[in-house]
């Protein structure tokens, strides 16, 4: 997969990783209860971590793989904005239910990105 498809995918998650944090210190902080501002913010650490997996895979594309990059992409996608949608839902009251599925999807994604890179090393 192209270096830049890492580097690109991997700042834009990033900076909307920053986006998100502001919105939730600030704009939200107000709206959410501790327990909601605290998952929200796990959404957006677990976004900022892996988007910087990210940017390095794509610095070091010799050491990456496709199998990697979708990992981390839809694991971000899954398990972050799923939580996203979930505190969010909950706030107005409106929980959105069929969303609390996916975030453990997200999450195994995660870790299966994580083994993509042990497999890699040996």
């Amino acid at each position: 997969m192209e270096q830049q498809i890492f580097i690109a995918t991997g700042a834009l998650f990033g900076m909307l990783a920053i986006i998100f944090g502001a919105f939730g210190a600030h704009a939200l902080k107000r709206v959410l209860n501790d327990d909601q501002l605290k998952s929200f913010e796990t959404g957006v650490k677990y976004q900022m971590y892996h988007a910087i997996v990210l940017l390095i895979l794509g610095f070091n594309p010799e050491f990456s793989s496709t199998t990697m990059y979708w990992c981390f992409s839809l694991g971000i996608i899954l398990f972050s904005f799923s939580i996203y949608g979930l505190v969010l839902s909950d706030a107005k009251g409106k929980k959105l239910k069929l969303l609390g599925p996916i975030t453990p999807i997200g999450g195994l994604l995660f870790v299966a990105g994580w083994a993509a890179i042990v497999f890699q090393v040996f």
